[in-house]
């Protein structure tokens, strides 16, 4: 199974869902082609409602943590309630592109 397929079916089990997306942004990163360890993670849930940034970050982190100490080298997550998710008409922000990470040092 896949770090992509994996991070599906764990939150999908754990969380009443409205809305999951999935996408592997490794390819936007310095790593090896075929590499799972770059997720944009998009989680639209009831459970959310009433829940601040930080605690609907935390739910998620806790389901993943087996991926986060291993595979995972970065997650960013957008955890909205169906409300939230209907007042974006669907639509969040892409990531923003990669700066290269230590070959743009120029102190190296």
């Amino acid at each position: 199974m896949t770090v992509q397929e994996t991070i599906q079916n764990t939150l999908s089990e754990m969380l009443d869902l409205s809305h999951l997306e999935v996408i592997n942004e490794s390819s936007m990163h310095n790593v090896p082609k075929g590499s799972e360890t770059h997720f944009r993670v998009i989680a639209v849930s009831a459970e959310f409602d009433r829940q601040p940034l930080v605690a609907r970050h935390r739910v998620i982190n806790d389901l993943l943590s087996e991926q986060i100490a291993g595979p995972i080298h970065a997650l960013s997550l957008q955890t909205l309630t169906p409300e939230e998710w209907l007042e974006l008409d669907g639509k969040t922000p892409n990531s923003p592109p990669c700066l290269g990470g230590s070959k743009f040092d120029k102190s190296n």
